[in-house]
């Protein structure tokens, strides 16, 4: 197995630990598993790409890890009452809808590879973002006030996006 690999699923083994915290109110240490788990999504990738070490099962891992990590940190922020539930379920259910999609292609003999899209790319950046905001002012006291607002509603539109550029592509993948 690559360092990458060793990397994503330390990165696995982190879910239960940031879950672990957020229940028994250790805001900090889940803050700081957080951090962490982020900055070795970024170290796996440069170390796959810098030293050729990327790999099928690593293409596949990473992004797994990253989806359960900020599902289930926004899934328990949304318990806690720290994140609206309807930001949530748009959250999860964008993807969720994305998982049907690609197996029912496959079911259908149509394979398709859901390569990440921009604006995918700039919704994922800005979940992290909130994320990082709503743990850092219960780790801390603080309050980041409008912006973490100005994060959830971005998340919101950004969300609907990335599910209809999603849906489009798929539709002209079945279609075609």
């Amino acid at each position: 197995m690559t360092i990458p690999n060793i990397i994503t699923v330390l990165r696995f083994l982190m879910v239960p630990a940031v879950v672990y915290s957020l229940l028994v109110g250790a805001m900090w240490p889940a803050f700081v598993i957080f951090v962490i788990a982020g900055i070795s999504d970024a170290v796996d990738g440069f170390i796959a790409r810098q030293f050729q070490q990327q790999t099928e099962l690593g293409a596949y891992l990473d992004p797994i890890a990253d989806k359960l990590l900020l599902m289930t940190v926004f899934i328990m922020l949304a318990i806690l009452g720290h994140l609206p539930h309807w930001l949530v379920v748009m959250v999860v259910s964008r993807d969720i809808l994305i998982i049907i999609a690609v197996i029912l292609s496959s079911v259908m003999a149509r394979p398709f590879d859901m390569n990440p899209i921009f604006v995918s790319k700039a919704n994922t950046a800005l979940q992290i973002a909130l994320a990082s905001v709503v743990l850092a002012e219960l780790a801390f006291g603080t309050t980041f006030g409008d912006l973490r607002w100005l994060l959830i509603y971005g998340v919101a539109v950004l969300t609907v996006l990335s599910a209809a550029a999603y849906l489009r592509v798929w539709v002209d993948h079945m279609a075609g």
